[in-house]
């Protein structure tokens, strides 16, 4: 039976398997928060309060305990889990930031019989998570939506408010930088990226900042990716060429086990992406070994539910525009489809950008993926523009964010046609697929 936040509430904190320990191996200086401190962040979620949750600005992973109930919560890039430790004493909870951390952890401290990669739970992208834990049987977890945008509510303006959210964001995350720090941004020339530059190029500049900070740094993979052309393409048009960089990477960087192994997933299109994201940010590193901030357009194409539908079997124009943030979230916590190991969506699939980074020492940011920005998106009325029309909404959002830009930065920022990361850094895009491939190698990784 499902539990309630008000079951949750009446249990007694001296219930004799109540748990008794949380071991919590995140990495707190990996949030950005924008308008509190951290602690001040950790103590609204201890609250339980959906509402004050809301209101934390930037990207957040936070676990916090308030007598015998844990909380969790986390925003759209930062992933966060947890694992049910059985101990002698009692149950234990374990909150970590990836799977494979859950494994060490177990192993040293004499646990390991007990993992298994599909016992660790994701904290699913803006819900509260609640869990009071009694031991056995262990308890469904209570989520709680904390974050809940209007839909199709937006009927003029939604293009500048779009982007005006986007470069605020920036302008947010610029002030957490020291000011003698490289700015780079993760650019191919597509929509997404180009607006992130753009945008980020305008903030920096409106603000007095020095532009020789900035760089647009592009992938290309045995130097076939067509993005490369594309990307000066973009900037050559805007006279914006000075800031762009290619990374020509060795076809042996693009590896599908060490992808998988990072990313700790394994479906087709974002380990093929993660695995371009790899190689960009190993290049990168190589060339700057002191480099730590980049940026990227993570988050747009969900947005603007900007994905051929025809490539997914399961859905449909009406399942895309009529679901609240089917692309950020997935079919949602309470759907069969969702996924405790993984959670759905970009919820799931944000650990395509986030690893990669992590794993070369960069403090990446996605403002495509900020909740004001999420929001805006959500009240574009889709479905009045389009007309429940494919090729309609797969223009729009290239009108859209051009006369955002426009709008914001005084730009005409050139649109080009939709190509994924995978399909524009190389020749060919890499593995293939099968999902039966990717699944092999999840499984190796964790020797299961």
């Amino acid at each position: 039976m499902q539990r309630t936040r008000e079951d949750l509430a009446n249990l007694q904190p001296h219930y004799p398997d109540m748990i008794n320990e949380v071991i919590d191996v995140t990495d707190h200086s990996r949030n950005m928060i924008f308008n509190m401190t951290v602690d001040e962040a950790t103590e609204i979620v201890a609250s339980g309060d959906p509402i004050k949750i809301a209101a934390i600005d930037g990207h957040f992973a936070l676990m916090a305990r308030n007598g015998h109930i844990i909380r969790m919560a986390r925003s759209l890039q930062l992933p966060l889990r947890y694992f049910i430790v059985k101990k002698v004493a009692g149950p234990a909870l374990l909150v970590a930031e990836r799977i494979d951390q859950i494994k060490e952890w177990l192993e040293a401290q004499g646990f390991g019989d007990q993992f298994h990669p599909s016992y660790t739970r994701m904290v699913p992208a803006h819900h509260l998570t609640e869990i009071a834990l009694v031991g056995c049987p262990d308890p469904n977890p209570v989520c709680t939506r904390f974050f809940d945008p209007a839909r199709n509510v937006r009927k003029s303006n939604y293009a500048e408010r779009y982007i005006q959210e986007l470069s605020s964001g920036i302008s947010k995350w610029l002030d957490t930088i020291p000011e003698h720090e490289p700015i780079g941004v993760m650019f191919s020339g597509g929509i997404d990226s180009g607006a992130v530059f753009l945008a980020t190029h305008h903030v920096m500049q409106t603000r007095g900042m020095n532009l020789a900070r900035l760089k647009a740094f592009t992938l290309t993979v045995d130097g076939n990716g067509e993005d490369a052309k594309q990307a000066h393409d973009f900037l050559s048009q805007l006279d914006l060429e000075l800031f762009h960089e290619v990374i020509d990477a060795p076809g042996s960087w693009v590896n599908m086990q060490e992808a998988v192994s990072v990313i700790e997933d394994y479906k087709p299109l974002d380990i093929q992406a993660g695995a371009m994201t790899l190689a960009l940010c190993r290049g990168i590193r190589e060339q700057y070994p002191d480099f730590a901030y980049l940026i990227d357009g993570d988050g747009g194409d969900e947005n603007m539910k900007d994905y051929p539908i025809e490539e997914n079997p399961e859905l449909t124009i009406k399942s895309v525009l009529s679901n609240q943030m089917l692309y950020q979230e997935g079919w949602g916590v309470d759907a069969i489809k969702h996924s405790l190991t993984f959670s759905g969506g970009l919820s799931r699939a944000c650990t395509r950008g986030y690893a990669p980074m992590q794993k070369y020492g960069f403090k990446g940011f996605s403002p495509f993926m900020l909740t004001n920005v999420i929001e805006v998106a959500e009240g574009i009325p889709f479905i009045e523009l389009t007309g429940w029309d494919h090729e309609k909404l797969y223009a729009l959002k290239g009108d859209v964010v051009a006369r955002g830009i426009k709008a914001i930065t005084g730009q005409h920022m050139p649109v080009f046609e939709k190509r994924r990361f995978q399909d524009g850094a190389a020749k060919e895009r890499a593995f293939g697929n099968s999902p039966a491939p990717y699944r092999k190698a999840f499984h190796s990784a964790f020797d299961c």
